[in-house]
């Protein structure tokens, strides 16, 4: 692929073989952030957003969850969500002003919470689809070099995998361990499924808060993805989330933390680089079931493997 950086902005567009012939001057890249429930998304989000902005580029941090907390450690406060907004003015979009909406966050990043249906009623799918809607109407949609979509859980239905319908490239969240990497395979699945009908491509796995990266390792030899970061097993990550502040912010006060920074604007480095990217082929669940089960099952044969590797690696 071919992909021209000129004066700041992308001119060609993700292009598999039927979106050769498209070519967008000022391309919008859309970012789709998933991952098993409480794995860290939105803390990791709202820093990848931060180290975007850092790069230059002007971004729109989306959270797509009804509890509307995606935005909180950039704006240290629950913001209005679109939903709220939409029902306090009776759905008259005409009544809506860009304001009404969007915050500004830390880092000069821009946040939007789309909200949700009450609990056990609605389509939480339905809500993006209205929450992109308002955003183009206003003409907001357009103002940005990357929109990032923070979206709630695994991907159970296509409600959930409603943002994948407007997303360049998806990024999974996890850790190393069997739960998430169970989720994550669920979240490839659907970018294949999606892949099928939109440019969608997954741009790969990052790590959150792991000491270890050998189960991520095994899950990946069975089904090839990138690995773009493997974050630290430090307590600053989870605290700042408490705090309502991101890495960013607490490392001025606190310049111990700048390391841990790197390793987001690493990330927004291999975003910016326009990857090709992978349309991934999720490993069967109940193979996968075996694979990971047998990873803990028999830890010493786990364990003379990845000495073996580290000897071969020296």
């Amino acid at each position: 692929m071919d992909y021209g950086i000129v004066m700041g902005t992308w001119t060609n567009y993700i292009k598999p073989k039927k979106y050769q012939n498209i070519l967008l001057r000022n391309y919008i890249m859309k970012l789709a952030v998933y991952g098993k429930g409480g794995i860290g998304k939105s803390t990791t989000s709202c820093n990848i957003s931060i180290a975007l902005a850092r790069r230059g580029k002007n971004v729109l941090q989306i959270g797509c969850d009804p509890k509307h907390d995606s935005t909180f450690t950039l704006t240290g406060f629950l913001i209005p969500t679109i939903i709220d907004t939409l029902q306090a003015k009776d759905y008259h979009y005409e009544d809506i002003w860009a304001e009404d909406v969007i915050y500004k966050g830390y880092g000069n990043v821009d946040c939007v919470e789309a909200g949700g249906p009450p609990a056990g009623a609605g389509c939480g799918g339905y809500v993006v689809g209205e929450t992109v809607k308002l955003l183009k109407e206003l003409n907001a949609f357009y103002e940005y070099d990357i929109i990032l979509f923070d979206v709630l859980g695994d991907v159970v239905c296509g409600g959930f995998a409603a943002p994948l319908n407007y997303a360049d490239y998806c990024i999974i969240i996890t850790d190393n361990g069997f739960d998430a990497l169970f989720a994550a395979n669920r979240i490839a699945a659907s970018v294949r499924e999606k892949a099928r009908t939109h440019p969608l491509r997954l741009a790969g796995l990052v790590g959150n808060r792991t000491s270890k990266r050998d189960l991520i390792t095994k899950y990946v030899e069975a089904c090839p993805m990138p690995i773009l970061e493997v974050l630290p097993l430090i307590e600053d990550i989870r605290v700042s989330r408490v705090k309502g502040k991101t890495l960013f912010e607490m490392a001025e006060s606190d310049p111990s933390l700048a390391y841990v920074c790197d390793y987001y604007l690493n990330i927004a480095d291999q975003i910016l680089s326009c990857p090709e990217g992978v349309v991934p082929q999720e490993v069967p669940d109940r193979e996968l079931f075996s694979l990971l089960s047998d990873f803990y099952l028999n830890p010493e044969q786990n364990t003379s493997e990845t000495a073996q590797e580290d000897f071969l690696m020296v």
